[in-house]
C-alpha cells in the first residue's frame, strides 16, 4: 500500500462490504464495521469463525476481495505505506513463535534486544541495523509497562510462555500505538500466567490503549471492554454492548452448545 489522504485520529479502523479469501475459500462476508481510537473491543466466536482472517484484515496482513462498494480505513486512510503504518497500532499474534518474535535466533536473543528488534521487524539485532538512543528509551518503556524489565538480559529461549507473550506485547508497545490487536492472547498460558497478562492488560487498558482482541475465552473480556463483536461462519451476528452480547441465550446458539456464566465482579467464566 501506498500512502494517500490525511490522517483521522479519532478512528482506528472503517469496514465497509469487506470479503476476504483465504486461498479458494470466501472466509470473511460482507463484514461491516467501525473501531474509534482508543475503543476497547472484544471479538467472539468459536474456532473456524474468522476472528483470527479479520484481524489479519485489519492489520494490512492479508486484503480483501476488490469489489464494488468496498472499502477499508484505518486512521482516515485507505492507502498505507507498512513501515509507517505500524507506528500506529501494534499487533500481538496468538502464537508465541510466530509473526511476533520471527526468525531462528529468537531463541538466543535477549529480551531487551527482542524488544528493541521490533521497531526493524526483525527478530533480532543483526549488525546492519542502527539501533538509536530514543529506541533503547523506548525498549525499555515497553518492558516497564510489561512490568518485565527483569527479562531484558534472559534470552528468550529460556522464558516461559508467559513470559514470551510479556516480550510480544512489549514490542508492538515500542512505537507507543493507539490501537493494540490481541489474537487469542491467553493461548498456551496456564492460570497464573493467564491472569498476570490480564491485569497487565487492564493496566494498558486504564492507560489509554485501545484494545481489539480476538478470542473464544470469556474470561479473556477484561471489564475495560464494553463492546463485543460476535462471528460466526464468517459474519458478524452481533455487535452491542456487553450486558446484550454476554447472555447465555446469545452464547450457546453462537458455541452451539449450552453455555453457563458465571459473573466475578467485572469478570465473567463459562462452563
Amino acid at each position: 500500500m501506498t500512502e494517500s489522504g490525511a490522517t483521522d485520529e479519532s478512528r482506528f479502523l472503517e469496514m465497509r462490504a469487506v470479503n476476504v479469501a483465504r486461498g479458494d475459500r470466501v472466509v470473511l462476508h460482507d463484514v461491516n464495521l467501525t473501531v474509534e481510537a482508543g475503543e476497547h473491543v472484544a471479538i467472539l466466536g468459536p474456532n473456524g469463525c474468522g476472528k483470527s482472517t479479520l484481524i489479519m484484515a485489519m492489520s494490512c496482513q492479508i486484503y480483501p476481495i476488490v469489489r464494488e462498494g468496498m472499502r477499508v480505513r484505518i486512521f482516515g486512510r485507505e492507502r498505507w505505506d507498512l513501515t509507517a503504518l505500524r507506528k500506529h497500532f501494534g499487533v500481538v499474534g496468538a502464537g508465541l513463535t510466530g509473526e511476533g518474535l520471527p526468525g531462528e535466533r529468537t531463541a538466543v536473543t535477549s529480551g531487551l534486544d527482542a524488544v528493541t528488534a521490533g521497531f526493524f521487524s526483525a527478530s533480532t539485532l543483526w549488525p546492519n541495523l542502527k539501533v538509536e538512543r530514543v529506541m533503547r528509551e523506548r525498549a525499555w518503556e515497553a518492558l516497564e509497562r510489561m512490568e518485565a524489565r527483569h527479562l531484558a538480559k534472559r534470552m528468550v529461549g529460556e522464558m516461559s510462555a508467559g513470559e514470551k507473550r510479556r516480550i510480544l506485547i512489549a514490542r508492538a508497545l515500542v512505537h507507543r500505538p493507539k490501537q493494540l490487536l490481541l489474537d487469542e492472547p491467553s493461548n498456551a498460558l496456564d492460570l497464573a500466567a493467564q491472569r498476570e497478562l490480564r491485569e497487565t492488560l487492564r493496566r494498558l487498558a486504564q492507560e489509554g490503549t485501545g484494545l481489539v482482541m480476538v478470542t473464544h475465552h470469556l474470561g479473556d473480556i477484561l471489564p475495560e471492554i464494553e463492546r463485543v463483536i460476535l462471528m460466526r461462519d464468517g459474519r458478524i451476528a452481533g455487535d452491542g454492548g456487553r450486558e446484550e452480547m454476554l447472555t447465555e441465550a446469545r452464547l450457546s446458539e453462537l458455541f452451539g452448545t449450552a453455555v453457563r456464566i458465571g459473573r466475578d465482579e467485572g469478570w465473567l467464566h463459562s462452563w
